[in-house]
């Protein structure tokens, strides 16, 4: 039963809010598909359907790229009527622009940071369309307020970095107003990128977590609870027919606008300034925004535990400590501040002496020209955040020591180039400086102990990890990181475009399958003329959730279904054939009035052909030593997992995880499926995941072995099948499908059968047709059955095995 505190996204995206003061009113939803497709719900308005042959206006090469802020500046003209705009030279999307092909038109989507009178907004629209190519989408105060400062900042940033609220004094409860705002803010970026995303063409790239919802509004698709693979670098989600890449990208920099800075006049006599000015000192450098989780009183802290520890530093070294404006507010900043400014009140007022302060604490916006001028001149950057993202400050460090040019050193005039670097392991530019010296600011010994062996280290090390690290820096820039993005978009989404889309249920049920364009459903008018001119036919039926649905409790045979197969297996033309995961026992005793039904238990390790012959055994080995092994492993999961349970089979064991919690159960699925790979390598048995199970069997034994085996004997027989219909719903019966061309290719199947392999959920599958559901897989199989002719009914007392 669902929650009350449960709310609808699509009701919220339609601006339901009623904490917000909004009416609640019923509209109808607009349903929005980036790709081409067909959605099944729809009405049949073929004029506006997202496969109508109209020919598109866009240009081929689109990208449309989202995010929170526009990258461009905006101030008043100076008579007070209107605005003036430029470029924002300083923003990561402006710099992206460099790894897109030249050709690619690029589209941006996003807010400004000045509130626009709602009477000008078309006009400064239309202006930044024309002269920008960027969509703006203004926010109201009231949601702006609350999005940004309120859910952006107060939630899901902290949570974000792994900081949850212990109390409701310390980063404040949730507010489900908060989360109303989010989500009517980042419906109004998808209304904006809606019009003028061209479906069938255009590549979209939403940036940050202040747009998280907007991909479900765009797509409406979820990623939970899927199987993954790794490939070649980057995680590929098998989900719904689409493959959906995850990788991690570290960002760069723009080594370009680095260099024109360090070019600068200004900087050059800002450094001789500062040089100057720290004389004979050894310099130390931070360069922090002013937030919660940049640990920059911790680096305070490890900076008086380094001339503790150290007093030869005492009078020589210097922490410099750049803190950019505070884009955040709230208590928890102020106190943060607080503690800052009494740290470095109690440390200049302990180790200072006249002309010496061992901090140097800037608390001023610094531009760009003076931050580059005191990384030049710091021997070392010391980067001790919390949690944090894709901090840049340790590659501007590097590319500023570097110096204009390689020939040019703007550490030292005829030196060595050289640069040290102490950096939490907690940022996201750690794992690629292998040369930096990695700590964990919570301790803060260990982070003065650091501090001091970057000083102290010799040239010759820190030329050497200098190196190492501008040689990825310069190589790693924006532009790289930018054309590698795309590259890995454009391969991700190529094989989307040669595929039928359908979108299926609503809100967060909703999803878009992408399936083969001949995919269609089973049409049982036509399956029953070809079953009625066709003389040899084989039958293969999984049963659970496919002539069973997969929520009954009872899972024993209705009346009805008994009567269908035992009618289908008595006409002397079918070979019928029940092959399932399930037992023999079971089976053969719900299916006991079935005389001439062949049982394939087991995925087929126990077969027979009909129930006057015996069980046959077609597993390669019979030795079952390794459920020894295996069962205590699942045993194990099973304790630790509410919900599960082991099913222990004649020739394999299965682990059931459809009563676990679904997140929990998943993951405990994958970390079993590996534990009993490692432990099962050396043994007869493969190991393989299910719908909600996890599952040990002997090798060489699948349903797609069982299909071939009655193929082969039908045609060893001289009546090879001309028909042949395979139902099943689940990734065991997907094997059953795939071997059908291969026994078309090997000859065992005529070119000419009639194939009907069929998938029960439209869904993607190896399977050319599917039903919804098993009632209308038992309707199909019905139709069948009256259509068999009479002459050809056995007697059920008489034989009729193969």
């Amino acid at each position: 039963m669902m929650s009350r505190s449960y709310t609808n996204l699509l009701d919220l995206a339609s601006g339901n809010f009623p904490v917000m003061g909004q009416p609640r009113e019923k509209k109808r939803l607009p349903r929005v598909m980036t790709v081409p497709g067909v959605i099944s719900e729809l009405d049949d308005d073929q004029a506006n359907s997202v496969t109508s042959d109209a020919p598109s206006s866009a240009i081929q090469d689109r990208i449309i790229i989202v995010a929170n802020q526009l990258p461009v500046k905006a101030k008043r003209r100076p008579d007070n009527k209107g605005w003036s705009f430029s470029w924002d030279d300083d923003s990561l999307l402006l710099q992206l622009k460099d790894g897109l092909p030249e050709e690619m038109e690029v589209l941006y989507v996003g807010s400004l940071k000045v509130d626009v009178d709602p009477v000008e907004q078309d006009d400064v629209s239309q202006l930044l369309l024309d002269k920008f190519k960027c969509v703006p989408a203004f926010l109201p105060p009231d949601v702006l307020t609350k999005f940004y400062h309120g859910f952006c900042k107060q939630h899901l940033w902290p949570l974000f970095h792994y900081m949850l609220p212990f109390s409701a004094n310390h980063g404040g409860r949730f507010d489900r107003s908060l989360w109303e705002a989010y989500v009517a803010a980042n419906n109004i970026f998808s209304q904006r990128v809606i019009e003028v995303i061209n479906p069938e063409d255009d590549y979209v790239w939403i940036h940050d977590y202040h747009l998280m919802v907007l991909p479900t509004f765009l797509r409406r698709s979820r990623m939970l609870g899927l199987e993954y693979q790794s490939k070649r670098g980057y995680i590929g989600l098998e989900y719904y027919g689409r493959t959906i890449g995850i990788k991690i990208m570290p960002v760069g920099i723009h080594m370009g606008q680095i260099r024109s800075v360090l070019s600068l006049a200004d900087k050059e006599w800002r450094v001789a300034e500062l040089k100057q000015q720290f004389e004979g000192k050894t310099v130390l450098l931070g360069v922090d925004d002013m937030d919660v989780f940049k640990g920059i009183n911790l680096k305070i802290l490890a900076m008086e535990q380094m001339l503790k520890l150290h007093p030869k530093w005492q009078g020589r070294a210097v922490l410099v400590q750049i803190t950019n404006p505070a884009r955040g507010r709230g208590k928890d900043l102020e106190d943060i501040q607080v503690e800052i400014q009494e740290s470095c009140k109690r440390i200049n007022e302990t180790f200072g002496q006249p002309g010496y302060e061992p901090i140097v604490f800037i608390d001023r916006p610094v531009s760009l020209c003076e931050r580059f001028a005191y990384y030049t001149i710091a021997e070392c950057a010391v980067v001790t955040a919390v949690r944090d993202g894709m901090n840049l400050t340790p590659y501007e460090y590097i590319v500023c020591r570097q110096g204009v040019s390689e020939s040019e050193s703007s550490s030292e005039s005829n030196g060595p180039m050289k640069s040290m670097l102490v950096v939490s392991e907690f940022i996201g530019c750690s794992p690629s400086l292998s040369g930096a010296i990695r700590v964990n600011p919570w301790n803060i010994e260990s982070t003065a102990e650091a501090m001091n062996e970057a000083i102290s280290m010799a040239d010759s090390e820190k030329q050497l990890r200098h190196e190492k690290h501008y040689r990825y820096v310069s190589t790693h820039d924006v532009a790289f990181w930018s054309r590698s993005f795309f590259q890995d978009m454009e391969r991700t989404c190529k094989d989307h475009f040669r595929r039928r889309c359908w979108g299926i249920g609503l809100s967060f049920g909703f999803r878009v399958v992408a399936l083969d364009p001949n995919f269609r459903k089973l049409s049982i008018d036509h399956i029953v003329s070809v079953y009625l001119r066709s003389k040899n036919r084989a039958i293969l039926l999984d049963y659970d959730g496919t002539v069973m649905p997969q929520t009954s409790h009872n899972k024993t045979p209705s009346a009805e279904v008994i009567s269908i197969v035992s009618a289908l297996s008595n006409d002397t033309k079918n070979t019928v054939f029940v092959v399932s995961g399930r037992g023999r026992e079971s089976l053969s005793r719900w299916f006991s009035p079935c005389k001439k039904l062949g049982i394939a238990a087991e995925h087929g390790y126990f077969m027979r052909w009909s129930a006057n012959d015996e069980w046959e055994v077609c597993g390669q080995n019979s030795e079952f030593g390794w459920k020894q092994i295996a069962e205590p492993v699942m045993k194990l999961y099973t304790e630790s997992t509410d919900g599960s349970n082991i099913e222990t089979k004649e020739s394999a064991l299965v682990w059931h995880h459809r009563d676990a919690d679904p997140g929990f159960g998943s993951s405990q699925a994958k970390e079993m499926l590996d534990h009993l790979e490692s432990v099962l390598a050396n043994e007869p048995v493969a190991v393989k995941s299910g719908q909600y199970i996890v599952e040990v069997k002997p090798q060489g034994v699948s349903k797609g072995v069982v299909a071939e085996k009655i193929f082969t004997a039908m045609a060893e027989r001289g009546k090879p099948a001309d028909f042949v219909l395979c139902i099943g719903d689940d990734r065991s019966d997907e094997e059953m499908f795939e071997i059908i061309g291969s026994a078309i290719s090997s000859g065992v199947l005529s070119s000419n059968t009639s194939v009907f392999a069929c998938t029960v959920g439209q869904k993607p599958s190896k399977a050319k047709y599917y039903l919804d559901d098993p009632a209308e897989v038992v309707n199909m199989l019905d139709a069948l059955a009256e259509a068999s002719d009479p002459d050809s009914l056995s007697d059920t007392g008489s034989e009729g095995s193969i």
